[in-house]
């Protein structure tokens, strides 16, 4: 028997969204996202009952993955054309061996890909058609996980998303039985994704082997685990009201660094809340809590063995470190960089690298993923040297080896190059650099300058051509090359 469209079934859903209209602008863009399975059918259907065909964008994501992903596209756009809705999809490529799964993968993929067109279409909220039967999945799925509250609390009815749109589910508190009798009410037509059926998927396996029997025992659990991820998500802010205390404590108005001092100072309970919490500040996905224990381990040695304790995290392609009372995540570099020596002032083994300079401005030293550039300059530039020094040996591009030394104008003494990079507050990581020698003499050292002695070495400096010809000398690191 198919249900009247005005029924209670066609009711609620349209109530629904009646109640998140309310909150958004009478001209607001809004953006839904359209699979065009039987969920996203019903949001797409009610929202243009709604809010009016002109107000929406339907997009679709093809993820690929299955082999009938090309005639999902066309139902699609056919779809919405049929609507009078405009239309956008993008094609995402899915990391199949993502250590996090397929299923993970995917979502990640197509939350990008939706963020972008809803940018590009001036969306100023993406409507998603989870619904109620979907959220216990969810908060089941991280309940045998063992997630902690961020993971209970499963999806938001609302949610400001950095860097994207507001995401919206207006069917959040409707069960999948409801949009059924309103797809059927209103004549829908929707595909069915075969991968539904396939329970090596966890959260198939849960739909189809153990939600049926929960039901039969449980008839209000649905309701329950919904309570349970409103509860979560109550606790989980009040988490983050307490790391956000914190944060201002151990970032001194800095949020991208923290305070060690003030990090260690907190139990391990309260220092964990803060590391999760900055790094969703940073945008960083969240790590396991292995991950982030070993971190708080480490930064703890740091605080009784000093920073000569070697700290090592990866995580999302950064690196946790520590210098000089700060922690912060190291944006990664193009390539990894080879290790830093173990004792300090003992660089990478490569061999030394020269040229005769004839007036190159620019020098690939890829042993060192750089290059060194000769940018024209005059005699004030604090690193620019005459062009007759360049050319009064051969240039060499040597790796550090211990004990050299340059003069510091400044203090009007010569000292160790480890202790200029100290005093310039070069982390050790960074100091792995090409030196610049003219000769036998040393000539520049990237992030500390130039050797101005080097010039009376090279007999340059009263040369009166030599005064008007000046280069200035840059290390630039692969990443920086235009």
């Amino acid at each position: 028997m198919t249900d009247h469209p005005d029924s209670d079934a066609g009711r609620i859903v349209l109530d629904a969204l009646g109640v998140v209209l309310s909150t958004l602008a009478d001209d607001a863009r809004i953006a839904v996202a359209f699979s065009g399975g039987l969920d996203s059918s019903v949001l797409l259907d009610a929202a243009v009952r709604m809010a009016g065909a002109s107000r929406l964008v339907a997009l679709h994501v093809h993820h690929g993955l299955s082999p009938n992903a090309d005639d999902w596209l066309a139902h699609c756009e056919a779809t919405a054309r049929a609507y009078g809705v405009a239309f956008d999809a993008r094609r995402v490529t899915l990391a199949r061996e993502d250590s996090a799964g397929v299923e993970a993968a995917a979502r990640e993929a197509r939350y990008r890909a939706l963020d972008a067109m809803c940018a590009a279409h001036g969306a100023q909220s993406l409507w998603l058609a989870q619904h109620a039967d979907d959220q216990a999945e969810t908060v089941l799925l991280q309940l045998l996980r063992g997630a902690g509250l961020a993971g209970l609390a499963a999806m938001a009815p609302a949610r400001e998303v950095a860097g994207g749109v507001p995401r919206v589910r207006p069917l959040l508190n409707l069960l999948r039985a409801q949009l059924e009798r309103y797809a059927r009410a209103h004549r829908l037509h929707w595909i069915e994704d075969e991968s539904n059926a396939d329970t090596r998927y966890a959260r198939n396996a849960l739909r189809h082997d153990v939600l049926p029997a929960l039901c039969a025992h449980f008839p209000g659990f649905r309701d329950a685990l919904a309570r349970t991820a409103a509860h979560a998500a109550s606790a989980q802010r009040l988490l983050d009201d307490l790391a956000q205390i914190d944060l201002r404590e151990a970032g001194h108005d800095a949020a991208d660094t923290l305070s060690h001092a003030a990090l260690v100072a907190l139990d391990d309970a309260r220092a964990l809340n803060l590391l999760r919490y900055w790094m969703r500040t940073l945008g960083l996905p969240a790590a396991s809590t292995a991950r982030l224990a070993d971190a708080l381990r480490q930064l703890r040695e740091i605080a009784r063995e000093g920073e000569g304790h070697a700290l090592r995290v990866d995580h999302a392609g950064r690196t946790l470190r520590c210098y000089r009372g700060r922690v912060f995540w190291e944006a990664p570099r193009i390539q990894a960089e080879p290790a830093v020596a173990a004792s300090e002032g003992e660089g990478a083994a490569r061999e030394p690298v020269s040229m005769n300079w004839r007036g190159e401005e620019v020098w690939r030293l890829p042993q060192w993923r750089g290059s060194y550039v000769f940018v024209p300059a005059d005699a004030n530039d604090p690193d620019a040297v005459p062009e007759a020094v360049l050319r009064g040996g051969p240039l060499v591009a040597r790796a550090r080896a211990g004990g050299e030394r340059l003069r510091d104008e400044a203090a009007n003494l010569s000292r160790t190059l480890k202790n200029l990079f100290q005093a310039r507050g070069v982390p050790a990581w960074e100091r792995d650099v090409p030196l610049l020698y003219v000769g036998e003499t040393l000539l520049f050292v990237p992030r500390i300058g130039v050797n101005r002695c080097a010039f009376d070495a090279q007999d340059a400096a009263s040369d009166e051509a030599a005064a008007t010809l000046w280069r200035r000398i840059e290390w630039r690191e692969d990443l920086l090359i235009a």
